[in-house]
């Protein structure tokens, strides 16, 4: 799921190219895609829109006439600028939105189709997609223990919470622990302050480094190849492969359709985190410690 330097990325470059143009015409392919009736999506046509912004990880066009279209990519959802009117030949283009110097059309791979659609009418509509999560790159050290320390949950868990911090998913927040060097499954509540003062710290330049690498990557074009699992990250999706800091094998943790990906050298000091599934075929046999394998 794009996160919140993706989210940046995609901002910056629909306000270079909409922001005071008049949205002409909205195709819609995917009839499930638009998850609001009134008001109907006809009526964003021919307004202008005033501009772009985020809340947590949804993309927001404000238009005139106090109409916002809220943009959620969910895991596979993307956005792709094309010239004006290019027809939605490929199987996977859900929505076109026209303007005069271009076209955004919305992508989403696989079967299951969770990326969506809201117009809205009144800023008071779009509170319904804040979550109420913190914004890291805003927040004061206290405001983040604070919020840290609002339930008891493990890092891993609390940290990819939009109800407690806004825009960091699966991807950052292997990054963000990996740069502190602390354990996915640590729990929120019986944190140091140290520790939580090096989360904190961890957390920004994590997100300040990705924003960065990809206003550069970007420059004056459009994002593309929008991905969780880049060769540069040093953990996230680099199970069995090398840790950057230490050498050992990078490890992971599946649950659901997700996995958490750690260093036990630098993040849980040898010790392996017992897999859900893996971990209880082997008993036994399931190995304690990163030596051991």
């Amino acid at each position: 799921m794009p996160e919140l330097p993706d989210i940046v990325a995609y901002v910056e470059a629909l306000e270079r190219r909409v922001v005071g143009q008049a949205l002409e015409v909205v195709r819609i392919r995917g009839p499930f895609v638009v998850r609001t009736v009134d008001p109907p999506i006809s009526a964003a046509t021919g307004h202008r829109v005033v501009g772009v912004r985020r809340i947590g990880k949804r993309i927001v066009v404000a238009l005139e006439g106090d109409l916002f279209i809220v943009i959620h990519l969910m895991i596979a959802g993307r956005l792709l600028w094309k010239v004006r009117g290019a027809p939605l030949t490929n199987r996977i283009a859900l929505a076109a939105f026209d303007f005069e110097s271009g076209t955004v059309v919305l992508t989403e791979a696989g079967t299951t189709k969770r990326a969506s659609i809201h117009v809205i009418r009144g800023a008071e509509g779009l509170r319904q997609f804040d979550r109420g999560g913190l914004e890291v790159l805003e927040a004061s050290l206290a405001d983040f223990t604070a919020r840290l320390r609002s339930e008891n949950h493990t890092l891993k868990r609390s940290l990819t919470d939009p109800r407690l911090f806004s825009g960091i998913g699966n991807a950052y927040s292997d990054e963000i622990l990996h740069r502190a060097r602390l354990s996915p499954v640590q729990l929120t509540k019986k944190m140091s302050d140290a520790d939580a003062a090096r989360l904190f710290e961890a957390s920004k330049a994590i997100l300040i480094e990705w924003t960065e690498r990809f206003r550069l990557t970007v420059g004056d074009g459009f994002p593309e190849k929008v991905t969780a699992f880049r060769p540069e990250m040093a953990v996230h999706g680099k199970f069995r492969q090398p840790c950057p800091d230490c050498g050992t094998p990078v490890q992971r943790i599946r649950y659901a359709n997700n996995e958490t990906n750690y260093c036990a050298r630098c993040q849980t000091g040898g010790r392996l985190l017992a897999d859900r599934a893996l971990s209880r075929l082997l008993k036994s046999d399931w190995p304690k410690m990163v030596d051991d394998l």
